[in-house]
């Protein structure tokens, strides 16, 4: 682990794209075999650090959630939001779900609700994974 971060332009550009930087501890939610394990790879080598497992205590810089809709409703949804933010220190949270077709896919309409319910507002999409979609996903303002 004391390689640190990859500085490949790619590398870079994955870590502009999610808001993150070298050395920014990112806390993984939800994660199971189905996941991207090369985004997560990739991630991992682009931060040179490992992400924070859900037990993990420490403030983190950016939550990354995997959800499916197998694992319950919008309001599930909304209550394991509001988990996630516990250790997150200001940054995003990005929201991994199946895309369209997928097994597991959830509409873009209950992240938002559930997200508006847990006190998070949608920002931007990513293409980061051919199997995932993955939304940000930042606190809202003023309350």
């Amino acid at each position: 682990m004391e390689a640190g971060p990859q500085e490949t332009p790619a590398a870079q550009a994955r870590l502009e794209e999610l808001g993150l930087a070298p050395g920014d501890l990112v806390q993984e939610w939800g994660f199971e075999d189905d996941v991207d394990h090369g985004f997560r790879a990739a991630l991992e080598a682009a931060l040179g650090e490992q992400l924070l497992t859900e037990e993990d205590q420490e403030p983190a810089d950016a939550v990354l959630f995997w959800w499916r809709s197998d694992e319950g409703d919008v309001t599930d949804l909304a209550d394991a939001l509001v988990d996630a933010q516990r250790s997150l220190d200001a940054g995003p949270l990005w929201i991994m779900t199946p895309r369209t077709g997928r097994p597991g896919h959830v509409p873009p309409a209950d992240v938002q609700e559930a997200a508006s319910t847990a006190g998070l507002h949608p920002t931007t999409g990513s293409g980061v994974s051919a199997d995932w979609a993955a939304q940000r996903l930042v606190q809202k303002r003023g309350g």
